[in-house]
C-alpha cells in the first residue's frame, strides 16, 4: 500500500511537470512592459514574442471615452472634407525617437530601459528593435515609419561593414512589412553625430568627408527605394557655420546646390520616383543653418535651379527656432508650391531649444489643418511624429499614450477646419478684405498689366483712399469659436 502509494505519487509529479512544460510551451513569448522585466528570452535576433504584452490593438472610441489606450478623435476610416481621416494625415512613426531616444539631456544621464534594449548597438539588438517597432506600429494602427540609417543599424569601423550591417536590417524589416500596408514615408542618412561630419557633410572644408556623406546619402536613398519609402528628407543639422571668420560662404553654398544636384541625378538613376525634400531649421548645433526657413530654403532652391526638384518637410519647433509661427512656415512652403511634408512637434514657449515635444494645442493644430486642407493634403508625405517623450516620462504605455494625444490633437484641427469651412465667415471676411481688388483696375494690378501713369491716374480721381477697419478680433472670434 504505502509502496503503490508512492508511485502514485511521483506519476502526479510527473503528470504536473508535463502540463506545466506544456503551458511554457504553449504560452506566447512576451517581454514584460515593465522596466523591472528584461527579455532574457529575446537574446537572439530572431525572437518572435510580444513586446508589449499589456497593450490591446489602440481602436476609435469616440470622444466620451476615458480609456488612455483608445483614440477619442482620430478614426481612420472616417470622411471629412472629402477625404477619410487616414488619407488626410499618413501619421508615421519616428525611428529615432520612439525606439533611440534615452531621456538623456545636456545635464542628465539616460532615464528610459526599455525592457527589450540590453545596452548594446550590436546587430542582434538592432534586429530585436526593429520587431518591437513594427509591433507598435501595427497595435497603433500606423501604416508609416520614417527613419535615419545610422538609427536603425550599427555604424561600422569601414562604409562597407556599415552598409553590410544596413543590409541586414533592411532585410528584416522588408520581411515584416510584407503583408501589410506599412512602409517608410521617407528615410534620410544620419550626416550630423559622427564626428567626421563636426565642420558639416555637403558643405564640409573636406572632400573626403563631402565623399563619404554622398556615398551614405547613396545607400540611403537606395535602401529607402527598395522599402517602398514615397520620400527622402535631407537635414542638415551641421550645413551651416559657427562664424564667418573661417568660413567661405558662398563655396559652402554652391558645394551644397551640387550635392543636392547629384541626389536628384541618383535619384532619376536607380528609378526612385520619391519625392526630396529639405527640412528648413535656423540653427542648433550650428550657430547659423543655411536652410534658415522655408523662404530661406525657397530662394536657395530658386537660385540653383533645383525648384520643381524638391519640396520642404515643415517642422513646428523649427519654426518656432526661427521666430515664426508653424502656420506661417507653412503657408510660405504651400504658396510657393513646396508644402510636401510635415514633422508633427511642437515646442515649448519657454525653453529655447528644439524640444521636440508632440503637439497637444488645439488652437495650433487647428491652424496647421487650414494649410493642409488647403493644400490638398500632403502625399505623398505626411505627418511625421518627429517627437519624443519627455525625459520624466518612462513607463511603455507613454509610448503608445503620447501618439495617441498626438493623433487626437490633429485631427481635432480637422474637425475645427471642416467646421470653420461650413460656417463660411472666416473665408467671408478674408475675402471682403481684399474685395477692393475684385474691380476692373485690381484685375489689371494683379495681371501686372497696370503701370504707374494708370496708376497715378486713378489716384488723382478717387482722391484721398477710405481704408476699412481689419477686423482681427473678429477673425479671431471665428476661429476660436470653431475650437
Amino acid at each position: 500500500m504505502k509502496g503503490r502509494m508512492k508511485v502514485n505519487g511521483v506519476l502526479l509529479l510527473l503528470l504536473c511537470l508535463g502540463s506545466a512544460l506544456s503551458a511554457v510551451i504553449a504560452a506566447p513569448q512576451t517581454c514584460p512592459a515593465n522596466l523591472e522585466a528584461k527579455c532574457n528570452d529575446a537574446s537572439s535576433d530572431d525572437w518572435e514574442g510580444e513586446f508589449f504584452p499589456g497593450i490591446p490593438k489602440i481602436k476609435y472610441e469616440g470622444p466620451t471615452s476615458k480609456n488612455p489606450l483608445s483614440y477619442k478623435w482620430y478614426n481612420a476610416e472616417e470622411e471629412i472634407l472629402g477625404k477619410k481621416m487616414k488619407d488626410w494625415f499618413r501619421f508615421s512613426v519616428a525611428f529615432w525617437h520612439t525606439f533611440r531616444g534615452t531621456g538623456a539631456d545636456p545635464f542628465g544621464a539616460p532615464t528610459k530601459s526599455w525592457p527589450w534594449e540590453d545596452g548594446t548597438n550590436s546587430l542582434a539588438m538592432a534586429k530585436r528593435r526593429m520587431r518591437a517597432h513594427f509591433e507598435f506600429m501595427n497595435k497603433l494602427g500606423v501604416e508609416w515609419w520614417c527613419f535615419h540609417d545610422r538609427d536603425i543599424a550599427p555604424d561600422g569601423k569601414t562604409l562597407a561593414e556599415a552598409n553590410a550591417n544596413l543590409d541586414e536590417v533592411v532585410a528584416l524589416a522588408k520581411n515584416l512589412q510584407e503583408g501589410s500596408k506599412i512602409k517608410p514615408l521617407w528615410g534620410t542618412a544620419q550626416l550630423f553625430l559622427h564626428s567626421r561630419y563636426m565642420h558639416g557633410a555637403a558643405t564640409s572644408s573636406e572632400v573626403g568627408v563631402y565623399a563619404y556623406a554622398a556615398a551614405q546619402v547613396k545607400k540611403a536613398m537606395e535602401v529607402t527605394h527598395y522599402l517602398g519609402g514615397e520620400n527622402y528628407v535631407f537635414w542638415g543639422g551641421r550645413e551651416g557655420y559657427q562664424t564667418l571668420l573661417n568660413t567661405d560662404m558662398q563655396r559652402e553654398l554652391d558645394h551644397l546646390a551640387r550635392f543636392l544636384q547629384a541626389a536628384v541625378n541618383y535619384k532619376k538613376k536607380i528609378g526612385f520616383n520619391g519625392t526630396l525634400l529639405i527640412e528648413p531649421k535656423p540653427q542648433e548645433p550650428t550657430k547659423h543653418q543655411y536652410d534658415w526657413d522655408a523662404a530661406t530654403a525657397f530662394a536657395f532652391l530658386q537660385k540653383y535651379g533645383l525648384l520643381g526638384e524638391f519640396k520642404l518637410n515643415i517642422e513646428c519647433n523649427h519654426a518656432t527656432l526661427s521666430g515664426h509661427s508653424c502656420h506661417h512656415e507653412l503657408e510660405t512652403a504651400r504658396i510657393n508650391g513646396l508644402l510636401g511634408n510635415v514633422d508633427a512637434n511642437t515646442g515649448d514657449p519657454q525653453i529655447g531649444w528644439d524640444t521636440d515635444q508632440f503637439l497637444t494645442d488645439i488652437a495650433e493644430a487647428t491652424l496647421v489643418m487650414l494649410s493642409v486642407v488647403r493644400n490638398g493634403g500632403l502625399a505623398p508625405g505626411g505627418f511625421n511624429f518627429d517627437a519624443k517623450l519627455r525625459r520624466e516620462s518612462t513607463d511603455v504605455e507613454d509610448m503608445f499614450i503620447a501618439h495617441i494625444s498626438g493623433m487626437d490633437t490633429l485631427a481635432r484641427g480637422l474637425h475645427n477646419v471642416a467646421k470653420l469651412i461650413e460656417d463660411g465667415s472666416l473665408d467671408e471676411l478674408v475675402r471682403k478684405r481684399y474685395s477692393s481688388f475684385d474691380t476692373e483696375i485690381g484685375a489689371l494690378v494683379e495681371a501686372g498689366k497696370a503701370d504707374f501713369e494708370t496708376l497715378e491716374k486713378k489716384a488723382m480721381e478717387w482722391g484721398e483712399p477710405s481704408v476699412p477697419s481689419g477686423k482681427q478680433e473678429l477673425a479671431e472670434m471665428i476661429f476660436q469659436s470653431a475650437l
